[in-house]
């Protein structure tokens, strides 16, 4: 089982910008393909963004495309999210996942391992 950290959450104004990363341990990640998910508070969590084993291919929700960039570096086992042009409804806690299949999925159950979280908040 690949185990996952994530950081680079924080506290930004609206318009602001930031980058989190998902570090990756256990188990080769390029086996791996990797999203980031996100909940707000009395929400449901949701998709944002995922990204194939190789980097080739990713998928956004409707809600960030354009705004948001999921990479990945196999060299060091970390995938990123930088977030662009920030707004306060994107406030949430941020979860990186991993998915054993090599393909990009946006279904939640698909995914087999989570990272713990990391809180980003927009002010506005």
């Amino acid at each position: 089982q690949v185990q996952l950290v994530e950081s680079g959450g924080g506290l930004v104004q609206a318009g602001g910008s930031l980058r989190l990363s998902c570090a990756a341990s256990g188990r080769p990640f390029s086996n791996y393909a990797m999203g980031w998910f996100r909940q707000a508070p009395g929400k449901e969590r949701e998709f944002v963004a995922a990204i194939n084993w190789s980097g080739v291919s990713t998928d956004y929700a409707d809600s960030v495309k354009g705004r948001f960039t999921i990479s990945r570096d196999n060299a060091k086992n970390t995938v990123y999210l930088r977030m662009n042009s920030l707004k306060p409804e994107d406030t949430a806690r941020y979860y990186c996942a991993a998915d054993r299949d090599y393909s990009v999925s946006v279904r939640e159950w698909e995914y087999d391992a989570w990272g713990q979280g990391t809180q980003v908040t927009v002010s506005s």
